[in-house]
């Protein structure tokens, strides 16, 4: 007997993707994924240049539809209802907010869409990050590094269960990344799910407790990063990968 996806649920799953797929034109930028995400755990989504990691992450935040299968978040199935993603903290590669306001203008307006007290918010980043400098400034005279650290205050700020940060390190300053990176795990000890697209290895061994590759719009494993290592016996994540690559077969998926 098959039994329905819903009833095969953990009940610890934050995050489930089934035969998730989204086509454009003749083009899947997404095909048969399966996968499922428990609280508390940093998924560490990595994949060469249009393997499909911007297209999953889309699909997740309800920015596309997909054209196959369903997705679960917090355990109940997402729809065409957009309220599940309040759930949901995002701090995307490219931050664009309102260029005519200020940034405290910008934390307001904010709270006024997620209808937050002051009570309702977690506000240590904007110290950490010295957002209290900016708070002044219009958004539109900011850096692109400024603009990142605002965009992080905000992905955190509401004290979301789910994390999704698209490069997150990217455009910041050493001393800034490291501060987010920290956040990042505070935020899984506090049972967050965290997922994080990277292109840099050491982030992703030192973080992840599960690395899922994408390519070519499959999802090729979603494994711990220690199995990967010892698999191949390469201490390093970023050696290890392209030999464990290679011993896989043709669109075969694994998973741990």
């Amino acid at each position: 007997m098959v039994i329905p996806f819903i009833e095969r649920l953990n009940l610890m799953d934050r995050i489930a993707f089934e035969d998730l797929g989204k086509q454009y034109g003749k083009q899947w930028a997404l095909q048969g994924v399966n996968a499922r995400f428990p609280e508390g755990e940093v998924v560490m989504v990595i994949g060469p240049n249009g393997s499909g990691k911007t297209t999953l992450i889309k699909c997740l935040l309800g920015l596309v539809k997909p054209t196959t299968g369903s997705m679960h978040v917090n355990g109940m199935p997402v729809s065409n209802d957009p309220a599940y993603r309040v759930s949901i903290g995002y701090m995307p590669q490219l931050a664009e907010f309102p260029r005519e306001l200020t940034v405290d203008q910008l934390l307001r307006m904010m709270n006024d869409i997620r209808d937050a007290k002051t009570s309702d918010t977690d506000d240590r980043l904007i110290k950490l990050l010295n957002v209290e400098a900016l708070l002044a400034k219009r958004v539109g005279t900011l850096s692109g590094g400024m603009r990142q650290r605002v965009s992080a205050v905000l992905a955190f700020r509401y004290r979301p269960n789910i994390l999704v940060l698209d490069e997150p390190t990217a455009g910041l300053d050493p001393v800034s990344a490291a501060i987010v990176l920290d956040a990042v795990v505070r935020a899984k000890h506090e049972g967050a799910t965290v997922l994080i697209t990277s292109h840099i290895m050491e982030e992703v061994q030192r973080l992840g407790d599960r690395v899922a590759y994408l390519q070519d719009g499959h999802l090729r494993f979603s494994l711990p990063p220690g199995a990967i290592t010892d698999v191949t016996g390469e201490a390093a994540l970023a050696t290890a990968l392209p030999k464990y690559l290679a011993q896989l077969p043709q669109l075969h998926v694994e998973s741990l």
